[in-house]
């Protein structure tokens, strides 16, 4: 089969899998995983060799970078740092080194069990958004933030094992410590470097079609010198898209912004679904590959042992070292800024999925040692990730909802206050700074004085927004609030045929149809997207 001929083989199942899954009420992940289960066991397919460096070197920077531009928020790492910091540190570590014992009691040299605990110790805060998209935004942004945290330290030490793995030599604590602490570190100086450089980059480019083609090289701009310097081209790629979101809004135009998210947008959808489709066409290979003795002793026991891992030790993680931490610090602050009750803490520890990164480390495994010999035990590691991801969908994913019902975490109300508090003190700021930039452009006073009364406008009905929204909150809640929008939203569909029917009887032109959709389509995207997250 040509690669062409691939391609179109995986796009229509990704399209296929998103219509099914949106039929059957299914996480998409599982049923992509199920598409390329299937498609593995057509003959044409299975003749298909896929490099595991193309997987490594193009969709792990493109989604990490999304990620960690897109996801993390500094305010919320301050926040709730004493809940981000340990798990994406603390927990990742604890889980690489428990699967690496067990793996090593099992058989598997330590360097091996080392690279399967840092593949099945990356969670997946995509997997999970895209499971419930009515977390709420504190939990939404915990598990986002704590997964690019995770991504970071989970492959620094895969690329650490990986080379112990290929070179013939085990890992020492001693020497992972040391080499752990340097590849983070180059790879953190390299990220702020290339940050830096895009960003200045960024000043100069006027044409908003080449400052989106450079924020398609950003990833990999970062990725590359970090991998070429024995570094984690990941905590490069994760440094370079923190500072990218820091600095963007000041030296990219709005509209060059606003065409690299809409690719950057459906680039990461593409990816997450390819690679669940791609690592299901693993299954027919794995099954056909992996020796007969090797699947009731080490694949089917050490996946067993695995998930029971993965999931158990979050569970106890969440329900001990948070109020150890709590019985630590005692300042009231902190205390306050953490999620209080163990009810409330049940989503956070029950969302642990694991998702595309833990599948595409697993297929990125080189085939050989440095020595030419096969990479022992690959075809194994494969098959227990894809256990551990499956299990993980199936049985955490599937249950989510219902354990979001049983916590009674609410929507975050203060998100809309906070749009409104924005958007008043945008209109504020133009206000006081109106007179100096009407006089250097020369615009007359009754057109500086229109558009003056127009912003104090905006800002009063802000205000006023803002005053009932803390009352809606006080009083009955959001409800009042979301049913307003909701109702905004249903009524967009009336305004659109009203203006197609005016299109049609040539009363108005394409033009103007254009420019009247492209306001309500905007309208609608808006409100879609504050329902989704405030439910």
């Amino acid at each position: 089969m040509t690669a062409l001929e691939l391609i179109v083989f995986i796009g229509a199942a990704v399209l296929a899998g998103e219509v099914a899954a949106r039929r059957l009420r299914l996480p998409p992940p599982l049923v992509m995983l199920a598409m390329g289960s299937g498609l593995s066991f057509v003959p044409m397919l299975r003749a298909a060799e896929r490099a595991p460096n193309v997987v490594l070197l193009i969709f792990i920077p493109a989604l990490v970078y999304w990620e960690a531009r897109n996801n993390v928020s500094l305010r919320e790492v301050r926040v709730h740092l004493r809940i981000i910091a340990p798990t994406g540190v603390g927990l990742t570590l604890a889980t690489a080194v428990s699967v690496a014992a067990v793996a090593r009691a099992l058989g598997l040299t330590w360097s091996l069990g080392l690279v399967l605990g840092a593949i099945v110790s990356l969670t997946d805060a995509m997997t999970v958004v895209r499971l419930l998209a009515a977390v709420p935004r504190r939990v939404s942004a915990i598990l986002r933030t704590e997964s690019v945290i995770n991504d970071g330290v989970a492959l620094v030490l895969y690329t650490i094992a990986v080379q112990a793995v290929a070179g013939g030599r085990q890992v020492s604590p001693a020497l992972f410590c040391a080499e752990f602490a340097e590849s983070a570190a180059v790879a953190v100086a390299i990220g702020l470097a290339v940050g830096g450089l895009v960003l200045w980059l960024w000043r100069y480019m006027k044409e908003e079609r080449l400052a989106s083609a450079l924020s398609l090289l950003v990833p990999f701009l970062a990725f590359l010198p970090a991998e070429l310097a024995h570094a984690s081209g990941v905590v490069a790629v994760v440094t370079c898209g923190i500072v990218i979101a820091q600095g963007e809004p000041r030296v990219i135009t709005a509209a060059a912004r606003r065409e690299a998210f809409g690719f950057w947008r459906v680039v990461s959808f593409v990816l997450n679904d390819v690679l669940f489709v791609l690592t299901g066409l693993h299954l027919h290979r794995l099954i056909t590959r992996l020796h007969a003795d090797s699947w009731p002793v080490l694949v089917l026991s050490l996946s067993a042992i695995v998930i029971a891992i993965v999931i158990g030790l979050r569970l106890l993680w969440f329900y001990t070292v948070p109020y150890l931490l709590r019985a630590i610090d005692r300042r009231p602050a902190p205390r306050a800024r953490g999620i209080p009750s163990a009810r409330h803490r049940f989503p956070l520890a029950w969302a642990g999925m694991r998702g595309s990164i833990s599948l595409a480390l697993a297929i990125a495994l080189p085939l050989t040692t440095n020595a030419g010999r096969p990479l022992p035990r690959r075809e194994e590691l494969i098959a227990i990730t894809f256990a551990v991801i499956v299990v993980t969908i199936v049985v955490q994913g599937l249950s989510m909802p219902a354990v979001l019902r049983w916590s009674g975490l609410e929507p975050d109300p203060a998100q809309a206050y906070e749009e409104a508090l924005a958007s008043r003190a945008a209109f504020q700021r133009a206000l006081a700074l109106l007179h100096g930039i009407a006089a250097a452009l020369g615009v007359p006073d009754t057109v500086r004085d229109g558009l003056a009364a127009e912003y104090r406008a905006e800002a009063d009905k802000l205000t006023s927004t803002m005053d009932d929204t803390t009352r809606s909150i006080r009083s009955t809640g959001i409800a009042e609030v979301d049913w307003e929008r909701r109702l905004r939203r249903a009524a967009i569909p009336a305004k659109r045929d009203a203006v197609l029917t005016l299109r049609h009887a040539e009363r108005i032109d394409d033009a103007a149809f254009e420019r009247i959709q492209a306001r309500l389509d905007t309208e609608e995207i808006q409100l879609a997207n504050v329902i989704d997250q405030d439910t």
